[in-house]
């Protein structure tokens, strides 16, 4: 049966509702008033932190809402106060381990800060990054945080002309506007380089993938500089996707030749897991006796005993403090640039240094 309940002047007394015939749909907010008793703004005020209401009121306006299945519409909410809540996380390659834990990361800290994680898969061709970009403004997202690719500088405009934060990390750093978070590369690059050297290496390799993204042109960059400095010759195999197959075929290349490397920067962990394999298990090379590697990333499975690789840790949880800080703190004029150092993990997969 319809109609408003009849109001208790007892709040102590326990709260009955006709609850009416089953709906299809989500319920109104005027339909929980209307059972309650109560009127369409004490329904707002209950579900409004912080905001006046009695305690009957607030006893009728939940039971009302649990027997109608109400849930505030936080979308419609957020966009007559202008702020959504929603934070945008736009991602390429998610299942690998790096990514994986950074998203988790970013996620956790956006839950603390009471905000909503919209995750862009953007795998695949480059346009999928513009395309994602784009959506994060029909949502009307109050920020994003782009983890994969290098969004146009038009897009990038558009975004911060609506209103709307972005946060890049691991991009391109060349836009203005945009809060960059990076990790500092070519200083992890050099003293990978030194550490070949202190290992008495002669003969060192660079494996990389053929995906061309900006922390891994920094590292392959940083790291032939370096060896050009001290005068020596860096075998380069850059193929494949970013991922552990690409390690594994750069080994098979480089130890099918001549001059094989006796030391192989890889510019991630999955790379070097793959060329260690392939290397220890398809040639016989005892490592690091006659081989040493060094990753970066520190992913989980960096320290398996079955790897046990010398790699650099990009500080995870605090990239992922920062951004969301940047995301939802706040509101800086300028874009910032914040640089994180990646300091070395020694493991054992380079010899100990001889000075």
């Amino acid at each position: 049966m319809h109609g408003r309940a009849k109001n208790h002047e007892n709040s102590s007394e326990s709260v009955r509702l006709t609850v009416p015939r089953i709906r299809t749909g989500f319920s109104s907010a005027q339909q929980v008033a209307d059972l309650a008793g109560v009127s369409r703004s004490a329904v707002s005020r209950t579900f409004t932190p912080g905001a006046s209401v009695s305690g009957e009121t607030r006893e009728r306006v939940m039971l009302a809402a649990e027997q109608l299945g109400y849930h505030v519409n936080h979308l419609a909410r957020g966009l007559m106060r202008a702020s959504t809540g929603i934070v945008c996380l736009i991602v390429a390659d998610g299942d690998t381990p790096y990514h994986a834990r950074l998203q988790k990361a970013l996620t956790q800290h956006l839950r603390d800060a009471g905000k909503m994680a919209m995750v862009f898969n953007t795998s695949g061709p480059s346009h999928h990054v513009d395309q994602a970009l784009r959506n994060t403004l029909n949502y009307r997202a109050d920020a994003s945080i782009v983890l994969s690719g290098s969004p146009p500088q038009l897009l990038i405009r558009t975004c911060l002309e609506n209103g709307q934060r972005l946060v890049l990390i691991n991009r391109d750093d060349r836009f203005d506007g945009p809060h960059n978070i990076g990790v500092d590369n070519a200083a992890a690059a050099e003293a990978a380089l030194h550490a070949f050297i202190r290992a008495g290496c002669t003969r060192p390799a660079l494996v990389t993938s053929a995906a061309g993204t900006p922390s891994l042109l920094s590292r392959e960059t940083a790291f032939l500089t370096a060896a050009q400095k001290e005068g020596l010759e860096v075998t380069v195999w850059r193929e494949g996707r970013t991922g552990y197959a690409t390690g594994a075929d750069g080994a098979r290349r480089l130890f099918s030749g001549r001059q094989r490397p006796d030391a192989a920067f890889c510019v991630t962990d999955l790379i070097a897991c793959g060329f260690l394999d392939a290397a220890r298990h398809e040639f016989g090379i005892n490592v690091p006796r006659d081989l040493c590697v060094i990753g970066f990333d520190d992913i989980e499975q960096a320290d398996w005993a079955s790897y046990r690789l010398t790699t650099f840790s990009p500080p995870i949880e605090e990239i992922a403090r920062r951004a969301v800080r940047l995301a939802t703190g706040a509101r800086e004029e300028a874009g910032s640039r914040l640089i994180c150092h990646a300091p070395m993990v020694w493991r054992s997969t380079v010899r100990p240094g001889q000075g």
